[in-house]
């Protein structure tokens, strides 16, 4: 994990103010750390897993670790500025049903659990005196304000508000923050080592941004109601200086009604080989089957507009995104605890290692490379009391808000 973050892009993001707010940024430092702590990879097709513009949408027991990055960024700057918002979608549920970090990988997590904090030594740093415990909502990250306001101060810099416009600008970043804090307790509680309790996790998370998205939605439209043309063109002015400011060219979105059946295939075999489903199995993992195929095919429905042009046109899309993604989840948990409660607990191991399986159950050079590195990593994670620099505690707090 230590030599993965010391590559040049992602020391370049941590020590500029502010670097965590480029998209591209986030996405490698999400790759490096989910590569490099559990680098699973497939030899015949890569990380299955990974998203079409880089990152993962699962980082351990964690789904969407940059929801209101990816919320707010498509939301003020618009597609072209994080395509990321737009990447999560059928794969992500695919990912939830069989996710590929087996039970050895996610037990690292255990040492980072509320339960099991007090078994572990607090981390003091030489400048601070006061100690600090890492646990799971870390790789959550915080809701500093200067974070959870922005792009508030640019906004008023930019158009120059009068008393009423200022008192409404105020009022968004209230509702930002507010909608950060909902979004950071959407944090799992727990380690999801199963099917099911993944994608509770998921329709969790997802149901926290749409309850923050509701949040947001009145204040930004109260705020934008007052702006006058003049004004309104600078707020478009800003999100163009902002585009061309990240300098990295971005793919079309049509990623996101792209079935990609190469990469998701139904593991029909992998699952016949070792779950073994009686007839009266097989017909519940049927109707499981026929719910993923009807959650793709709401999502494949469902992309970004070309006509959004405006901030508050941008988060009534991403609310409608987030409706197709709970409708889609929706369809598919009930076929899931269906099939998954009529299976032996041999069977349910199996079906819970199937991703885990078809990843090769290996470590890979190539999760370092990716990240900026030329070496493997050198073991497992291993639980022990930390002394020193926590950089297991580093790295959750950085693959956060």
């Amino acid at each position: 994990m230590g030599h993965s973050l010391a590559s040049h892009q992602i020391r370049t993001a941590m020590q500029r103010p502010g670097g965590l707010r480029n998209p591209m940024a986030r996405a490698a430092i999400m790759t490096a750390a989910a590569g490099a702590a559990w680098g699973h990879h497939n030899r015949n097709g890569g990380w299955w897993w990974r998203h079409p513009h880089g990152g993962f949408a699962w980082v351990g027991p964690v789904f969407w670790p940059y929801a209101y990055y990816d919320l707010y960024d498509y939301a003020w700057w618009g597609d072209d500025y994080d395509p990321y918002f737009w990447d999560y979608g059928y794969g992500d549920i695919y990912t939830g049903l069989f996710g590929p970090y087996d039970y050895n990988a996610l037990s690292g997590y255990a040492d980072y659990l509320p339960s099991r904090g007090s078994s572990r030594q607090p981390t003091a740093s030489n400048s601070d005196s006061q100690a600090a415990t890492t646990t799971l909502a870390d790789m959550c990250g915080s809701d500093r304000s200067d974070i959870a306001g922005f792009p508030i101060e640019q906004f008023r810099s930019a158009i120059q508000p009068n008393a009423e416009q200022s008192a409404a600008l105020d009022e968004l970043a209230s509702a930002s923050q507010k909608a950060s804090e909902t979004i950071l307790n959407s944090c799992p509680k727990d380690v999801p080592l199963t099917a099911p309790s993944r994608l509770a996790a998921m329709q969790q998370r997802l149901q926290a941004m749409r309850d923050a998205v509701g949040i947001l939605q009145p204040a930004l439209q109260k705020f934008y109601g007052l702006l006058s043309d003049d004004q309104k063109a600078k707020v478009t002015a800003l999100a163009a200086d902002q585009r061309r400011g990240r300098r990295e060219p971005t793919a079309d979105n049509g990623n996101c009604n792209t079935a990609q059946p190469a990469t998701i295939a139904w593991p029909g075999e992998v699952i016949e080989r070792d779950v073994k489903p009686t007839d009266a199995q097989r017909a519940s993992l049927d109707a499981l089957r026929d719910a993923a195929t009807k959650a793709e095919d709401t999502l494949k429905s469902s992309c970004p507009p070309t006509d959004a042009r405006t901030p508050p046109a941008r988060l009534a899309a991403a609310e409608a995104r987030l409706d197709s993604m709970l409708q889609a989840i929706g369809t598919v948990r009930p076929a899931l605890d269906s099939f998954y409660s009529a299976l032996s607990d041999e069977q349910k191991a199996a079906f819970d290692a199937v991703g885990p399986e078809r990843d090769g159950g290996r470590i890979a050079n190539a999760a370092m490379t990716a990240a900026g590195g030329d070496e493997p990593p050198r073991g497992r994670h291993r639980r022990h009391h930390h002394h020193g620099p926590n950089i297991g505690g580093m790295i959750f707090r950085m693959i956060g808000l």
